[in-house]
C-alpha cells in the first residue's frame, strides 16, 4: 500500500517561494507550457547529486529542443522533504517537476513527514549510481576494517559525513554498522544538505568518513585529496577502481537512484505529455553521454511503474530503518 499523507499543517506558507521563482523564470519572455518553460526544482542545495541531475536535464532539453527554455530552482531541506510538500500544494500545475530518489524515501519516513508519495504524481525513475566510503588523504583510517575496528571500540568517535537523515548515505552507514554488530544509532553521523557541504566538512576536518554518490566525491578521488575505500555496488566496478564492501567481505549494498515527481492533480494530457518530455530527453544522444560521463547506469522507468516502484523502495527503506532503530 502507499503511504498516505497525514496532514500538510505547515506546509502551506512555503509555497509561494518556488511558484515565485517559476514565474520568474518565465516572465522575461511569453513562454507557456512544459515544452517551453519547464521548471526542474532541484530539493537540496547546489552542488550535490539532485542539482547536478536537475542541471544536466536542463543542458540536454535545452541543447536538444526538447523544452526550449527548463530552468532550475532550488529548495534544500530536510532530504528533500520541504520541495516536496511545497510540489503537493501545486496541484494541476502541468508546467513543473522535482527531483527525487533514494534520499527523499528516507527523508519522508524519518522525519515523519506530512507529505508523502501519494500526495504527488510519480513521474520517471532515470539513473542510479552507488556510494562510495572516503576519506582525506592523509586520515589513519586506511580500509574499511580499520573503520569498522574505531566504530567497535568507539562509534561515537568517528564522525561520518553525508546527506540528510534517513537518506541513502545514513542507510549505508547504518547497514554496515549492523553487519559488524555496531548499533546503527550510536554511530556518530552527521548530515550535510547536498554533496558539496560533505565535500567541505572532509576537506576541513569536521567528519572524519564521507558517504555520498561516487560522482560527487570523483574529483577530490582524482586529485588525491580524498581516498575510496569502498562502493556500495553489489558486483564489481572495475572502471572506478575501487573495491565493494562485497569483495571486501561485507554483505552490504546500497544503491542511490534518482527520477522525477510531479504535481498532483494532472490531467491525462498533461501527465502524457511531462512523460514524452522525459522520454524523448533520455532517448537522445546528449543524454546518454551524459549518464556516461557522469558514470551513472540508465534505470529508465516511467509512470506506474515507476509509482510500483516507489512502493517497493518505501516498504524496503522502512524495513532498514526499523532494523536499525532509526
Amino acid at each position: 500500500m502507499r503511504r498516505r499523507a497525514r496532514g500538510i499543517v505547515g506546509v502551506v506558507l512555503l509555497v509561494p517561494l518556488v511558484g515565485a521563482a517559476a514565474w520568474d523564470a518565465r516572465s522575461s519572455g511569453t513562454l507557456s507550457g512544459a515544452r517551453t518553460g519547464l521548471t526542474i526544482i532541484a530539493p537540496a542545495s547546489p552542488g550535490g547529486g539532485w542539482d547536478g541531475l536537475a542541471r544536466q536535464l536542463q543542458a540536454v532539453m535545452r541543447e536538444t529542443g526538447v523544452v526550449t527554455n527548463p530552468q532550475v530552482v532550488n529548495v534544500p531541506g530536510a532530504a528533500g522533504t520541504i520541495g516536496l510538500a511545497q510540489l503537493a500544494q501545486m496541484e494541476g500545475q502541468d508546467d513543473v517537476v522535482m527531483i527525487t530518489g533514494t534520499v527523499m524515501v528516507g527523508g519522508v519516513e524519518i522525519n515523519d513527514s506530512p507529505v508523502g508519495f501519494d500526495d504527488v504524481t510519480p513521474l520517471a525513475r532515470l539513473t542510479d549510481d552507488y556510494e562510495v566510503l572516503v576519506v582525506p588523504a592523509d586520515s589513519p583510517l586506511q580500509s574499511v576494517d580499520d573503520l569498522v575496528a574505531a566504530w567497535q571500540e568507539d562509534p561515537g568517535a568517528v564522525a561520518v559525513g553525508g546527506g540528510s537523515l534517513g537518506g541513502t548515505d545514513q542507510l549505508l552507514a547504518a547497514q554496515l554498522a549492523l553487519a559488524v554488530d555496531v548499533p546503527a544509532t550510536d554511530v556518530n553521523y552527521i548530515a550535510y544538505s547536498g554533496g558539496g557541504e560533505a565535500v567541505q566538512a572532509l576537506l576541513s576536518g569536521a567528519s572524519d568518513v564521507g558517504i555520498s554518490g561516487y560522482n560527487e566525491f570523483a574529483d577530490q578521488i582524482e586529485a588525491g585529496t580524498l581516498r575510496a575505500l569502498a562502493l556500495s555496488a553489489p558486483e564489481p566496478q572495475p572502471d572506478l577502481g575501487v573495491e565493494t564492501l562485497y569483495e571486501l567481505g561485507y554483505d552490504v549494498h546500497q544503491g542511490n537512484w534518482r527520477g522525477l515527481l510531479a504535481p498532483p492533480g494532472l490531467s491525462d494530457e498533461a501527465r502524457a505529455e511531462l512523460e514524452a518530455i522525459v522520454e524523448e530527453t533520455v532517448a537522445t544522444p546528449e543524454w546518454a553521454e551524459t549518464v556516461e560521463r557522469n558514470q551513472w547506469v540508465d534505470v529508465t522507468l516511467v509512470g506506474e511503474d515507476f509509482a510500483d516502484f516507489i512502493d517497493e523502495e518505501v516498504a524496503r527503506i522502512q524495513a532498514i530503518l526499523e532494523e536499525a532503530g532509526l
